[in-house]
C-alpha cells in the first residue's frame, strides 16, 4: 500500500507540475509549502496548549481554595520599572576567568548559604487571594517560559501558607484528582531552568533566581512534597542528570561562577530524601566512572580531559555535603539511601586511591573523604 501511495503521489505531482519547472523543484516546492505550513500549526497549538494549561491551573486553584479569583489585578501586575530588582549582569558577573570566586557572588543569584533561610519565606499580602495572587516578575524573551510555572507552584504554597496560619480553608486532596496539571507545571519549570543553565552565559536574573527559590520550597513543604515527588519523580530525576552533564560538559572559561549555582541547586533537590537518595546514586556513579577514566588515561599518552576533571569537583563537593547530611541523621529512618550503589562505588577503592594519589592528589583525596563518610553511614 505505501508503494502504491508514493507511486499515486509521483504522478500527480508530475502531471500537476507547471510548464517551466522540472519534477524535482516542483516537488521541492511542495514539500516546502506543507513544511511552512505544519510549522504554523505547531506554533499555534504551543499557545493553546498553554492557555489550556493555564485554565487548568486556574481551576485547580478554584478547587483548593474558593476565595481564589482568576481575574489578574492589572495594577498589582503594572510592575513599576523602578522597583523591579535589577537582575545582576551576566557580563560584569562572568568577566574574569572565575577563578576568585566569593560567596556573596552566588548570594546574588539566590544560591548562596542563607538562601533557603531568607529568599525563601515569602510573604504574601491577604489581599492577594481576591487578585488572583499577582507574582511581579521583570522577565525576558529567553524566560517567559519560566513564568507561568512559577507563578503557579508559588500561588499553590501562598495558599498552603495563608492555610497553615488558619486564615484560609484550603483542602489540598484536590491535587490527587488533577495529577495532569501539577507534572506539567513542574515539568515546564525544569524544562525552563535547563535551558536556562544550558545558556552559554549563565543569566543570573530574578526569575531565575525566584524559579530555583519556589522548586526549592516545593520538594520541601510538609504537605505539598509528596504530592509533586510522587508524580514529577521521572521528571525531577531526569532534571538531576541534566544539571549532572551540564557541570561536566561546561567548557567555557568563565564557568566556574554558573556550575557553582547549578551546584546549589543539586544541593537544594538534595533537601528532600527521595530526591536525595537519587541524586547520591548518580553522584556516585558519575565519580566512579570519572575515577576509572583517570586509571585508563595513565596508560594513554594523551593523559586527561582537563575541563573535565575540573568540572568534576563541584561534584564531589555536592556528593560530599549530601553524604554529611546524611550521616548528620537527616536522612529518613530506615531508608538506605544508594545501597546498592554505594557498595559499586566503594569495590577496590582503596586501590583506585592508591594508585591516582601520584598524579591527581586532589581527586584522590576527594575520593578517600567520600570513601570515610560512606564506611561511617555503614558502621
Amino acid at each position: 500500500y505505501l508503494k502504491i501511495a508514493k507511486l499515486a503521489l509521483a504522478f500527480a505531482v508530475i502531471r500537476s507540475k507547471p510548464p517551466g519547472r522540472s519534477c524535482r523543484e516542483y516537488a521541492e516546492h511542495l514539500a516546502r509549502a506543507v513544511s511552512e505550513r505544519e510549522a504554523g500549526w505547531e506554533s499555534k497549538v504551543e499557545v493553546l496548549e498553554a492557555e489550556v494549561l493555564r485554565l487548568r491551573q486556574e481551576l485547580l486553584l478554584y478547587k483548593i481554595c474558593p476565595r481564589f479569583c482568576p481575574e489578574r489585578d492589572a495594577s498589582a501586575e503594572a510592575v513599576p520599572h523602578q522597583e523591579c530588582v535589577k537582575p545582576v549582569s551576566g557580563t560584569s558577573q562572568l568577566e574574569d576567568s572565575g577563578c576568585d570566586v566569593s560567596d556573596c557572588a552566588f548570594e546574588s543569584l539566590g544560591t548562596g548559604p542563607d538562601f533557603h533561610q531568607s529568599e525563601c519565606n515569602i510573604s504574601t499580602p491577604k489581599s492577594w487571594l481576591e487578585g488572583g495572587l499577582p507574582l511581579n516578575l521583570c522577565s525576558t524573551s529567553r524566560e517567559d517560559s519560566l513564568t507561568a510555572p512559577v507563578q503557579f507552584l508559588q500561588h499553590l504554597l501562598e495558599i498552603r501558607k495563608l492555610s497553615e496560619g488558619g486564615n484560609l480553608q484550603a483542602d489540598f486532596t484536590e491535587l490527587e484528582n488533577d495529577c495532569v496539571t501539577i507534572h506539567s507545571s513542574v515539568s515546564r519549570l525544569l524544562d525552563g531552568l535547563t535551558v536556562l543553565y544550558n545558556s552559554p552565559k549563565f543569566p543570573a536574573s530574578d526569575v531565575l533566581t525566584e524559579a530555583v527559590c519556589v522548586l526549592s520550597s516545593l520538594i520541601t513543604d510538609s504537605r505539598l512534597s509528596n504530592h509533586v515527588v510522587k508524580k514529577c519523580f521521572k521528571k525531577l530525576e531526569e532534571f538531576e542528570k541534566n544539571l549532572i552533564q551540564i557541570i561536566l560538559r561546561n567548557s567555557s572559561v568563565n564557568r566556574f561562577q554558573a556550575l557553582h549555582a547549578v551546584s546549589r541547586t543539586l544541593l537544594s533537590l538534595g533537601r528532600n530524601n527521595t530526591l536525595r537518595s537519587s541524586l547520591i546514586s548518580l553522584l556516585l556513579l558519575e565519580v566512579r566512572q570519572f575515577a576509572e577514566q583517570l586509571l585508563e588515561g595513565l596508560q594513554m599518552p594523551a593523559g586527561c580531559d582537563v575541563t573535565r576533571y575540573e568540572n568534576i569537583f563541584p561534584l564531589c563537593m555536592v556528593l560530599e555535603q549530601l553524604l554529611e547530611n546524611e550521616a548528620e541523621g537527616s536522612q529518613a529512618p530506615g531508608s538506605d539511601c544508594g545501597g546498592e550503589d554505594k557498595v559499586k562505588f566503594l569495590e577496590n577503592l582503596d586501590q583506585i586511591i592508591l594508585r591516582l594519589s601520584d598524579e591527581f592528589p586532589l581527586f584522590s583525596l576527594y575520593l578517600w573523604r567520600v570513601n570515610v563518610l560512606l564506611n561511617s553511614a555503614q558502621v
